[in-house]
């Protein structure tokens, strides 16, 4: 039940003499629904402040840029650079796609999930994570509770663009991109928002700026904290 609503209640039982501290909860209501983002960006920096930030872990849709941005973060900080579909592939000697073809999703996502529970323990680290990390609850918790984490969104179109020439992503290959695309979108993008220390659209900027945004970001996190 909403507060509001509560507190109607007990003014209609109560009379008039409850009408001020229902008017100012009301007003105070309305004043949280026009500035909920910022409260909500507040929230967050408070919260990024009170953890352990010397990892770095990119988040974000396929073709957002996750590997190609987070190896230039890693080279600009002296860090070591992990993708976690690579080393999943590296350690099964076999390509995502095949793992998709013989295991399915299911059995992607669990291996998935186990090798980003070992790399969180590595520490200081860039990571680039799947598309669908996080998917997974735990993901989501291991990533917020121990790094910086950066969701680099980017527009559809350009998402599209980027991904029309490659066989490497299984969960394309069938039906239309686009639709395949949006679908993804629509369940996941509010899973990256919720853990995401900062956000950056990749769409429209250089890797060298989105770069630079992030480690500014970053360090000024680190400073603060």
């Amino acid at each position: 039940m909403r507060l509001q609503t509560l507190f109607l209640q007990i003014k209609l039982r109560a009379g008039n003499s409850l009408y001020p501290s229902v008017a100012g909860f009301e007003l105070w209501e309305r004043c949280l629904d026009l500035y909920r983002d910022k409260i909500h960006w507040l929230c967050r920096m408070v919260m990024r402040s009170m953890k352990d930030s010397r990892n770095i872990y990119l988040i974000g849709p396929m073709g957002a840029g996750k590997t190609t941005v987070g190896r230039q973060i890693a080279k600009h900080l002296s860090l070591d650079f992990y993708d976690s579909d690579l080393e999943i592939e590296s350690r099964t000697g076999v390509d995502i796609p095949m793992i998709f073809e013989y295991e399915g999703e299911d059995g992607f996502r669990k291996r998935e999930s186990t090798m980003i529970a070992e790399l969180i323990r590595l520490s200081p680290i860039v990571m680039a994570t799947g598309g669908g990390a996080v998917l997974d609850k735990e993901n989501r918790q291991f990533l917020s509770e121990n790094g910086f984490v950066v969701y680099l969104q980017c527009p559809i179109n350009r998402l599209l663009q980027r991904t029309a020439w490659d066989n490497h992503r299984p969960l394309l290959n069938e039906g239309s991109p686009r639709a395949k695309i949006e679908g993804l979108m629509e369940v996941r993008s509010p899973l990256y928002d919720s853990c995401a220390d900062f956000i950056v659209n990749t769409g429209n900027l250089s890797t060298r700026l989105v770069v630079k945004q992030i480690i500014e970001v970053f360090q000024s996190s680190s400073n603060n904290h």
